[in-house]
C-alpha cells in the first residue's frame, strides 16, 4: 500500500509492517531499472546463439538507500508504538500530540546537515508514560526517517532489511 509519501507493505506469516519513503514534503527517487537483450551472435551464421530476450525495460524494486553514516535498525526490530508513528505519518495523522509533525531543528547535530524545515519530528508513545516520553521518529524531507528512545542523545537511520 501506498499512502501520502510512504510504502506500507507486510513481509513474512507474521504480517510485520514495513516502512519506507518520505512523508508528503518528500521527493520521491526512482527505482533501478534493468533491460532486456538478446545474448552475442555467432560470427559465422549471424544468427543469436540463444533465442533473445523481451528487449523492454523492467522495473526491479530496491531497498531505498541509507542517508546517514548512522547504526541501522531495521523496520520490523522497532517497539510496536514506533510502527504505530509510522502508519500515522503515511496516513498523515491525526497525531497524538500537538507538537507531532512541527520541524525538527536537529540541534544536536547527529543527523545529516540539511536547512532548516528539511526534518520533523512525531512522539512515539512510551507506555505508561504521563507525557510525551523520551521516543520520537524524525522524518526527513527525501525519505529519510530516523528513531530516537533517547529523547535527542542517539539516532537510528530506520532501514527496510538489514
Amino acid at each position: 500500500m501506498f499512502a501520502a509519501g510512504y510504502l506500507l507493505g507486510t513481509t513474512g506469516d507474521d504480517g510485520a509492517t514495513v516502512t519506507a519513503g518520505g512523508g508528503e514534503f518528500a521527493t520521491s527517487s526512482e527505482a533501478p531499472t534493468v533491460t532486456g537483450g538478446s545474448e552475442p551472435t555467432d560470427s559465422a551464421t549471424s544468427e543469436p546463439t540463444t533465442a533473445p530476450s523481451n528487449s523492454s525495460a523492467t522495473t526491479v524494486p530496491g531497498p531505498p538507500p541509507q542517508f546517514s553514516d548512522l547504526p541501522p535498525v531495521v523496520v520490523t526490530e522497532l517497539p510496536p508504538e514506533a510502527i504505530d508513528t509510522l502508519e500515522l505519518i503515511a496516513s498523515g495523522g491525526p497525531f497524538p500530540f500537538d507538537r507531532d509533525g512541527l520541524t525538527f531543528q536537529n540541534r544536536e547535530g547527529l543527523l545529516p546537515d540539511h536547512p532548516r524545515g528539511h526534518y520533523r519530528e512525531y512522539t512515539v508513545i512510551t507506555p505508561g508514560a504521563s507525557t510525551r516520553g523520551a521516543r520520537r521518529v524524525v522524518a526527513g524531507a527525501d525519505g529519510e526517517l530516523y528513531y530516537t528512545e533517547d529523547h535527542y542523545a542517539s539516532f537510528r537511520e530506520i532501514v527496510i532489511e538489514d
